[in-house]
């Protein structure tokens, strides 16, 4: 994995003054582009879209000191106007495109290399199984991207539940885990933004097929899975153990994340406030 990271980066690198796209990127890295973008960011510390634009500014910085004009500059690294260059630029760097030319000031933004860092020494709990194909059925609904923190949209999806989705939803469980889980799938692509929409579903695993009109309903075929199950507070340790699973788990094991539905479910303690087991079940193959 770390190898295939290091050449999707000069793939970007040999690429910034192209029409980059999340799409072209993933296709090249062989991975979903919704889990290339999970991948990137939990190494980086950086969203995929915000390295690109941080790259394609320190290369115009570079062109500015070399006496090139801020207009041939800007639309060399894709902005269609003047005005959306020097806000960007200004942002990034906190002075004026003009300012580099008059006095020389500079900041860049270096090519990224990965490496693999052990951290702390702790080993990750994981177990591998193999599942026949299922669906994925409840309550649905295009929500905003978003990696870290909590998501509003997801937390109304759930208030928004009623008593007989619920009911059905417990009378299709048959697979395990029994539990109500959270998937997303289909993120939005072609665009270098993390500002798009996903389908997060709120439902349970099932091997059956009829279901009525109140419930969505998404097939995923037989595949292997890696199950990272964790417990303490919530949500920190669920979102600690992602973050994990995509930054230090998968570039070191023998598998690949594959285009299809993870999800994960949380049980929370009644005895202890905020704190939870969880687990994460990702969908995987042998490389």
């Amino acid at each position: 994995m770390l190898k295939e990271l290091n050449q999707v980066i000069d793939y970007i690198e040999d690429r910034l003054t192209d029409d980059l796209s999340l799409e072209g990127i993933s296709e090249y890295a062989g991975v979903s582009d919704y889990h290339f973008r999970k991948i990137f960011f939990y190494i980086s510390g950086l969203t995929l879209s915000e390295y690109i634009k941080n790259r394609k500014l320190s290369e115009a910085n570079k062109d500015l000191l070399n006496g090139k004009k801020v207009t041939d500059v800007a639309f060399k690294y894709g902005y269609q106007s003047m005005d959306g260059f020097t806000r960007a630029f200004k942002k990034w760097s906190g002075f004026l495109p003009s300012d580099v030319i008059k006095t020389g000031v500079n900041k860049s933004s270096p090519k990224l290399s990965f490496v693999i860092t052990v951290k702390g020494g702790t080993a990750m709990e994981f177990r591998i199984e193999e599942k026949p194909a299922f669906h994925l059925v409840g309550v649905s609904k295009r929500v905003s991207m978003q990696f870290e923190g909590v998501n509003n949209e997801i937390v109304k999806l759930a208030e928004s539940i009623t008593r007989e989705q619920k009911e059905e939803m417990h009378s299709l469980q048959n697979i395990e885990p029994y539990e109500i889980v959270n998937a997303s799938y289909n993120a939005d692509s072609n665009f270098l933004k993390e500002e798009g929409d996903l389908t997060h579903l709120i439902g349970v695993l099932t091997t059956k097929n009829e279901i009525s009109d109140l419930l969505e309903k998404v097939r995923v075929e037989s595949y292997t899975w890696a199950i990272f199950p964790n417990k303490g507070p919530f949500p920190s340790t669920l979102q600690e153990t992602m973050a994990k699973t995509y930054s230090e788990w998968l570039p070191s094991s023998d598998y690949e994340v594959i285009n299809a539905p993870a999800f994960s479910f949380t049980k929370m303690d009644d005895h202890k406030k905020d704190y939870a087991y969880s687990e994460v079940w990702i969908p995987v193959r042998k490389k």
